[in-house]
């Protein structure tokens, strides 16, 4: 059986250790401030571009798609190292150009066996469906068979995440000006998600820590198998390790501590949040 490789891109908030272990390769997206571009994980770490983030009068950043052949060296690299296949979870297609040039550079590259996949989300979401595909490969399972593990768990992946404002999203195209409204409407907290690709308020709440009440909410709902708590630097270390231990207190029948990780959020997603937010991606049990 022939070596599958995994190539996701930097929006799965994957951090540089999680994709060595896990043996996947990370795509960079464009991240500019102002007349200075960078590549996320690259020439710019996720510590560096909060530190850019809040720094004084810092320009608001925006990403840009990798270009088809950035995936193309990426890819190429994937097969001289000795893959015969590669399965690739993007970003949804709804809210990056990173799905297309991942598909553009894989239909250059004929007669190599390249599944691109279209998450229809982002962050740690996109993160996990990443892990699961190198799960699967790492059983020896084929390229095909990859994919389809990766398609049957994707409808079991979900996020929520409470944003202090929803003003990023909207100066970064990514939510209506209407819906980006309802966050300053009486200092409302809106508790996001992504649905068919696209970022939505599914909750209004109060204040931050009935955001936080609600996502443990959210997330504990139904048993979960895995987790990723999302967090930015302006949250404390201890406010974070509190919010993780209340997601596995409230985890129905239990869910094994080592299974729920701590994740920054990085240089690719966190233009379009801002700081001051918690969250957390999961993975539903069957």
């Amino acid at each position: 059986m022939g070596h599958v490789a995994i190539v996701t891109d930097s929006t799965a908030d994957l951090s540089p250790e999680q994709a060595a272990d896990a043996g996947i390769r990370i795509v960079p997206l464009f991240v500019r401030f102002g007349d200075e571009e960078y590549r996320a994980g690259v020439d710019l770490t996720t510590e560096r571009f909060w530190e850019l983030l809040l720094a004084p009068g810092a320009p608001l950043p925006a990403t840009a798609a990798p270009p088809p052949g950035t995936f193309q060296e990426i890819f190429e690299a994937c097969f001289a190292a000795g893959a015969d296949a590669i399965v690739c979870p993007t970003i949804g297609t709804k809210l990056s150009g990173t799905f297309q040039s991942a598909t553009l550079a894989a239909a250059a590259m004929s007669g190599r066996e390249i599944h691109v996949i279209d998450t229809a989300t982002t962050s740690m979401s996109q993160g996990i469906a990443a892990l699961v595909a190198a799960e699967a490969a790492a059983t020896g399972a084929s390229a095909t068979d990859v994919e389809a593990v990766v398609r049957d768990r994707l409808p079991d992946i979900d996020l929520f995440v409470a944003v202090d404002t929803l003003e990023y999203l909207r100066r970064n195209g990514r939510l209506s000006a209407a819906r980006a409204a309802i966050g300053s409407i009486l200092s409302v907290k809106p508790v996001i998600t992504v649905r068919e690709g696209e970022v939505v308020v599914a909750e209004q709440t109060r204040t931050r820590a009935k955001a936080r009440e609600r996502l443990v909410d959210l997330v504990t709902a139904a048993p979960v198998e895995r987790i990723a708590v999302l967090h930015t630097p302006t949250s404390t270390p201890e406010e974070v390790a509190a919010f993780r231990d209340r997601l596995i207190a409230g985890a129905p029948g239990g869910i094994d501590p080592s299974h729920v990780s701590i994740d920054l959020i990085g240089a690719s997603t966190g233009p379009h949040l801002g700081p001051d937010l918690m969250g957390a991606a999961f993975l539903r049990q069957r």
